[in-house]
């Protein structure tokens, strides 16, 4: 029998894995609450692209951090963690299980090693790295990284965009690698408060999940969702636009596509997406309880 009962239960995986029923399946055993750790599932505005948990799946489970924020404001990983070590420390003095659910890494690392303290960076300066990196490319921007910051090399996949433009603004900017500033961090909780698991699909089952979740978004009404998106004109830089489905049905509705090309390429996105999860986990989670669909119930059972 499993002892439970003082952890903080973490649960990860790619998106469509089936993270948000397992959690309500286990909040339904231990009498816990769950806190959403997906940085999309935060917009009010986006419930169906985000697969944002419906009412039957909250089955009286008391669900925290879902649909609250406008995609009209920023939402940082800090306002999460802020938000969420409060949710805990709520939850605990109910005598309740706090479960963490997500697919967003970054919240989980925030949460569990705490959140890096770095100086605002200009936004001018920002720009000028972003301009740097759209005129050389990221192959040759990410050579130039390394140099600049040799301990950045194998912490940021060289494809990864995002990561490698933030790496480099802060190593100019402060003169001081993003791997140092990570090393002077700390969690408010430790090691032992966490219980973490991540589920691990077989990539055949979890395609096929994904394929199948992307035709539940359209029939659910994702083409109007996107409309209403789009009559509110929000900023290109907000994160709210690089959820999955907005680009591609924005296409269809100016009929540069058909219906059945945007969902299959919904469908190849989510894909991408999944298995950029799943690389990162493996360099980021590798002390978690790693579970597929088969042990998923073993593990309930077990409880």
């Amino acid at each position: 029998m499993m002892d439970l009962k003082s952890k903080i239960i973490l649960i990860a995986g790619p998106t469509a894995s089936g993270k948000s029923n397992f959690a309500v399946k286990l909040a339904k055993k231990i009498n816990g609450e769950i806190v959403n750790a997906d940085s999309m599932q935060v917009y009010k505005e986006l419930k169906i692209l985000t697969a944002r948990p419906n009412n039957k799946e909250y089955q009286n489970i008391k669900h925290h951090l879902y649909g609250f924020q406008s995609v009209r404001k920023k939402f940082s990983t800090g306002n999460w963690l802020n938000l969420v070590t409060k949710k805990i420390q709520s939850i605990r003095k109910r005598k309740k299980i706090p479960i963490i659910v997500g697919g967003t890494g970054l919240y989980f690392k925030a949460l569990t090693y705490g959140l890096v303290k770095i100086p605002n960076i200009p936004i001018r300066f920002r720009n000028k790295i972003r301009s740097l990196q759209k005129k050389i490319g990221q192959k040759k921007f990410f050579k130039e990284l390394i140099k600049i910051d040799p301990l950045i090399k194998n912490r940021i996949i060289p494809t990864d965009v995002q990561r490698s433009i933030r790496a480099y603004e802060v190593k100019t900017y402060t003169n001081k690698s993003l791997i140092d500033w990570f090393k002077n961090t700390k969690s408010k909780f430790t090691e032992e408060d966490f219980f973490k698991i991540y589920i691990d699909f077989p990539r055949s089952e979890l395609l096929e999940k994904i394929s199948k979740r992307t035709e539940q978004m359209m029939k659910l009404g994702a083409v109007k969702e996107v409309k209403k998106f789009l009559k509110l004109k929000i900023k290109k830089d907000s994160t709210s636009n690089k959820v999955i489905g907005i680009n591609e049905i924005r296409d269809f509705l100016v009929k540069n596509s058909t219906l059945d090309e945007v969902k299959e390429r919904i469908s190849i996105k989510t894909r991408q997406y999944a298995k950029r999860q799943s690389t990162w986990s493996r360099g980021q989670m590798m002390n978690w309880h790693r579970l597929n669909s088969k042990d998923l119930n073993k593990f309930l059972k077990k409880i």
